[in-house]
């Protein structure tokens, strides 16, 4: 590589730094070709993305950034995983780390949050984006259902009272 193609690839890398919610930085010795695939094919279907880059190569674009310098992580074969969601790239990793012992996360950064393994792990916890939407729909309509139950409640009552005291006076 020459040093155009690190300048361009540097500056890559800063934009991805600077566009992304959350980045994993993760250990991938050992996994396969087919492996490494697999995971970035399910990053890419959930909206994120996979990148393999030269360690020196990243920590200069990471200081060209507002995020959390854990610069530290990048020893030996590392990957990083990112999405615009915050909660997407952790998820990801963590499920493909649950099926591939060989793929060890080593921690990340969500702006200028520095998060650990535990704290990747934590955010993979949360329920996503589109999730949130759906309980936040659900509840918006509770309350109208409820209050056409309620509604229709009393009438449902009268009409029985009704038709129990005219069977009443037929007998």
């Amino acid at each position: 590589m020459d040093r155009a193609e690190k300048a361009e690839l540097v500056t890559s890398l800063t934009k991805t730094f600077k566009s992304s919610q959350v980045f994993v930085v993760a250990h991938y010795a050992g996994l396969t070709v087919a492996d490494l695939e697999e995971l970035r094919v399910q990053m890419k279907t959930e909206g994120g993305q996979v990148k393999v880059a030269k360690n020196r190569l990243a920590k200069l674009a990471l200081k060209q950034t507002e995020n959390a310098d854990v610069s530290d992580l990048f020893t030996g074969p590392t990957l990083i995983a990112y999405s615009d969601d915050p909660i997407t790239a952790p998820k990801i990793a963590v499920n493909f780390a649950k099926t591939n012992k060989k793929f060890v996360i080593l921690g990340g950064a969500m702006g200028s949050t520095e998060l650990d393994v535990d704290g990747v792990k934590n955010l993979a916890s949360l329920p996503s984006l589109d999730e949130l939407r759906g309980k936040i729909a659900g509840m918006l309509t509770q309350p109208a259902a409820k209050i056409a139950m309620v509604v229709q409640a009393p009438g449902g009552q009268v009409a029985r009272v009704i038709s129990a005291y005219s069977e009443k006076g037929a007998a």
